[in-house]
C-alpha cells in the first residue's frame, strides 16, 4: 500500500476569483463583494497581482464622514500579500494562515492568478472530508404525511 499524499491547495481553494485593480474606486471593491458574497478581492496592477483587499479593509477606509468618491482600492490596501503556487501542499498552506491569522492566501499558477483559498473554503474542504470519513451528521428529511 502506497502512503497517501498530502493534497495542494488547488483541491479546496476557489478557482479563478474575482479580481479587481489597485486605482478603481474603493466602493466599486465594495460593491464587488456584496454581489458575490465575497469577503476578499486578489488587487490587480497592470495585470499583475499586486495585494489583496479584504471587506475588513473597506470598513475600515469607507467609514461615515469620509468622501467615499476620492477613496481608491490602493488606499485601502495593506499588509504583505499572501501568495503559494497551486501545488503548494495544503497542510503547509493552512499552517501559515494559522500561523499569521490570515483569513485568505491567494494562489498562483506560471505567475498569475489561479484562485484564492479562504477560511470560508477550508471550512468546506473540512466537511466534506468529516462526511466522506464518519458519513452526513445531516438530520433525515422529513417524510411526507400520508
Amino acid at each position: 500500500m502506497s502512503p497517501k499524499r498530502m493534497p495542494s491547495v488547488r483541491l479546496a481553494m476557489t478557482a479563478f476569483p474575482y479580481s479587481i485593480d489597485i486605482d478603481a474606486p474603493a466602493e466599486q471593491a465594495w460593491a464587488t463583494m456584496l454581489k458575490h458574497e465575497i469577503r476578499h478581492l486578489p488587487v490587480t496592477e497592470g495585470g499583475s497581482l499586486t495585494a489583496l483587499i479584504s471587506e475588513r479593509d473597506l470598513r475600515l477606509v469607507l467609514r461615515p464622514g469620509v468622501e467615499k468618491g476620492d477613496v481608491k482600492v490602493r488606499d485601502a490596501c495593506h499588509g504583505e500579500l499572501y501568495d503559494v503556487g497551486d501545488d503548494t501542499p495544503l497542510d503547509l498552506v493552512l499552517r501559515e494562515m494559522a500561523d499569521r491569522h490570515l483569513g485568505s492566501a491567494v494562489v498562483v499558477r506560471d505567475g498569475h492568478l489561479a484562485g484564492i483559498l479562504t477560511v470560508t473554503d477550508v471550512c468546506r474542504y473540512l466537511a466534506e472530508l468529516l462526511e466522506s470519513r464518519f458519513g452526513s451528521s445531516e438530520p433525515d428529511p422529513p417524510t411526507p404525511a400520508a
